[in-house]
C-alpha cells in the first residue's frame, strides 16, 4: 500500500512539473528608441534649455479672443469628454484586478429538503438514527445553513500581480491620451481661429477689390462715351465686377462654416465668434525653440502614451505564459447547519466549517492557453512597432515644420514685396487709362494681380501662425 501511494504521489508530481512547461515570448529591442538623433537637422545644434514645447499654452497664446476660445473647449469639448471617460474605465480595471489578489468572501443562507430512499445506505442510516432518545430522523430530511465563503487564489506565480501592473500601465497610457487630445484640441481652436481671422481680412480686401472694380467700370463707361475706349472694355469690367461680387459671398460662406467649426470644438451651437482681425496682418509670430530630440519622448504625451502601452503588453505578455503554471486555490467555510431551525443555535453541534486547497495545472488539449499566449506576444511586438512610429513621427513632424518655419517666413517677406509693387503698379495703369495711354487689359491684369497676391500674402500670414502652433504642439506643447 505505501509503494502504491510513492506511485500515485510520484505521478502527480510529475503531472504538475508537466504542466510548468511554457513558451518563451518574443524579445523584442527598441532600435528606434536607441538611435534617435541628437539634433533635428545639421545646421540646428539644439538647446536644451529653450523648448518651446515645455510653455504653458496660456503664456504662448496671448490673443485673449483665443485663449477664451480654448478655454470654452476644454470644459465642453465631447472629444475630451470621451477620453475622460476612457480613463475611468481603465481606472476601473486596476480597481479589478487588485481585487483578485485578496481573498474574496461572501455571506449566504439556505434551506433544502431531502428524500432519501429507504433501501439506500443513506436512507438505511437516518431510519436508524437516534437524534434523541426515542425520537428518530425526520422524513423526509430538511437542511438550513447560513455562514462565511471565502476563496482565494495565492499568487504564486506573481500572475495576478503582473496583470495588475499591466492594467496600472493601461491607465497611466490612457492619462497620456487625453494629454494629446487636449494639445490637438488647442492647436485645432487655434488654427481655426487664425483661418478664420485670414477669412475676414480676404473678405476686406474683395471688398476693396469690388470697390476699385467699380470706379474702373465707371471710368469705362465715361471713356465710351468720349470714344475713348469701346463696349467690350465696358462689359470685361462688368463681367470683373460680377466676378468679385461672387467671391464675396464664397469667403462669407467660409466665414459661417469657419465660426460652427469652431464652435464644434467648443461643445456648443452657433453663434458669433468674438476676434479681432485688424492686428491680423501685424501679429509676429513667437520665435520657435525646439530643444533636442530626445526631449520628445519625455514632452510629447502620444509617444509617453505609446511607451506606456508597450509596457503594458510586455507585462500581458508575462501574464499570459504564467498561465502553463498550476494555480493554487485556498476556499474555506465556516458556519451553522442542521436538519431543522432550532437546532441552528445548538452550538457546537451546528457549527460546520470547509477547508480545502487545491493545486491544478493544464495538462492536455493546452490550445486555449497557447492561442492567448501567442496573441498577447503578437500584440507586444505590434505596441513595439506602434510605438517606433510614434517616435519616427513625431521627429519628422518636428524636422518639415522647422523647415517650413524658415521658408514660409521668407515667402511672406517676398509676397509682401509682390504686394506693394502691385500696389503701385494699379494706381500707373489707372492713370494710364484715364489718360488714354493703356488699355483695360492693362488694367484688369494688374488689378488681378495685386488681388491674388494680396489674398496669397493673407494666406501666407496665417500659415506662418499655424505653422508656429504645429511646431509647438508637435513639441509637445499644449497640455501643459
Amino acid at each position: 500500500m505505501k509503494i502504491y501511494n510513492k506511485y500515485i504521489a510520484a505521478i502527480a508530481l510529475s503531472l504538475v512539473l508537466a504542466s510548468c512547461k511554457a513558451p518563451m515570448a518574443t524579445v523584442i529591442k527598441d532600435e528606434v528608441k536607441e538611435n534617435v538623433p541628437q539634433n533635428f537637422n545639421q545646421e540646428d545644434q539644439g538647446d536644451a534649455s529653450n523648448n518651446i514645447g515645455t510653455t504653458p499654452w496660456r503664456q504662448f497664446f496671448t490673443d485673449p479672443n483665443l485663449v477664451a476660445l480654448i478655454e470654452t473647449s476644454l470644459k465642453n469639448n465631447q472629444e475630451l469628454m470621451i477620453t475622460l471617460q476612457e480613463i475611468e474605465i481603465a481606472k476601473s480595471g486596476v480597481l479589478a484586478k487588485k481585487g483578485r489578489l485578496t481573498p474574496t468572501v461572501t455571506a449566504g443562507v439556505g434551506a433544502g429538503l431531502k428524500k432519501a430512499g429507504r433501501y439506500t445506505s443513506e436512507g438505511a442510516g437516518d431510519a436508524t438514527t437516534e437524534i434523541e432518545p426515542g425520537k428518530e430522523m425526520p422524513d423526509p430530511l430538511g437542511n438550513f445553513e447560513g455562514g462565511l465563503m471565502a476563496n482565494w487564489e495565492i499568487d504564486i506565480w506573481k500572475k495576478l500581480r503582473t496583470e495588475k501592473e499591466s492594467a496600472v500601465a493601461h491607465y497611466l497610457s490612457t492619462v497620456e491620451g487625453k494629454n494629446f487630445v487636449l494639445s490637438n484640441l488647442i492647436e485645432e481652436v487655434a488654427d481655426n481661429y487664425y483661418e478664420l481671422l485670414a477669412l475676414d481680412n480676404q473678405l476686406d480686401i474683395i471688398q476693396q477689390y469690388i470697390k476699385l472694380q467699380q470706379k474702373a467700370l465707371e471710368i469705362s463707361k465715361i471713356q465710351k462715351e468720349a470714344a475713348a475706349t469701346t463696349e467690350l472694355a465696358v462689359k470685361k469690367f462688368e463681367a470683373e465686377l460680377a466676378k468679385s461680387k461672387a467671391s464675396e459671398y464664397t469667403i462669407r460662406q467660409e466665414i459661417t462654416e469657419k465660426e460652427n467649426q469652431i464652435n464644434a470644438l467648443c461643445g456648443r451651437y452657433p453663434q458669433p465668434i468674438v476676434r479681432t482681425k485688424e492686428d491680423f496682418m501685424t501679429t509676429i509670430p513667437q520665435t520657435v525653440y525646439t530643444g533636442i530630440p530626445s526631449q520628445l519622448l519625455a514632452n510629447r504625451p502620444d509617444i509617453k502614451q505609446a511607451e506606456l502601452e508597450l509596457k503594458s503588453s510586455k507585462l500581458d505578455v508575462e501574464a499570459a505564459r504564467k498561465e502553463f503554471y498550476p494555480s493554487l486555490e485556498i476556499s474555506a467555510t465556516l458556519g451553522l447547519e442542521a436538519f431543522k431551525p432550532s437546532y441552528l443555535v445548538k452550538m457546537p453541534e451546528s457549527i460546520a466549517y470547509n477547508l480545502a486547497g487545491e493545486l491544478a495545472g493544464p495538462l492536455i488539449n493546452k490550445s486555449a492557453i497557447k492561442a492567448n499566449f501567442q496573441t498577447a506576444d503578437a500584440r507586444q511586438i505590434q505596441a513595439l512597432y506602434e510605438y517606433d512610429k510614434t517616435i519616427l513621427n513625431a521627429y519628422l513632424d518636428v524636422a518639415n515644420l522647422m523647415s517650413k518655419v524658415k521658408n514660409i517666413d521668407q515667402y511672406y517677406k517676398l509676397k509682401s514685396e509682390e504686394t506693394q509693387a502691385l500696389d503701385k503698379s494699379i494706381d500707373i495703369a489707372n492713370q494710364l487709362f484715364r489718360n488714354s495711354r493703356a488699355d483695360y487689359l492693362e488694367v484688369l491684369l494688374n488689378q488681378r494681380d495685386a488681388l491674388d497676391a494680396k489674398m496669397e500674402l493673407v494666406e501666407a500670414k496665417q500659415k506662418q501662425l499655424s505653422t508656429v502652433v504645429d511646431i509647438y504642439k508637435s513639441l509637445g506643447g499644449g497640455w501643459k
